[in-house]
């Protein structure tokens, strides 16, 4: 399971760069913390239930965040 963090932290990284190209900086910048979140927590060695923990624990979070930008937050079309 930490691989897969650390896969995460790839795809991650691969998705801020292309946020920098596009000239996007503000997603860039919340996608490189990601990816030195899962990096970070890929190395750390923890137990399988902990990394599933973790991982629904960023799921919700990520979740709950987008819910309420879009509700809130984006301009009415």
């Amino acid at each position: 399971m930490d691989r897969m963090f650390r896969v995460l932290g790839f795809w991650t990284f691969v998705i801020a760069l292309m946020f920098l190209a596009g000239q996007l900086y503000t997603p860039a910048i919340l996608f490189f913390v990601q990816t030195a979140l899962f990096v970070i927590l890929g190395y750390m060695g923890f137990t399988e239930r902990t990394y599933m923990y973790l991982f629904w624990g960023y799921m919700i979070v990520s979740f709950l965040g987008i819910v309420s930008y879009s509700f809130f937050m984006m301009p009415q079309g």
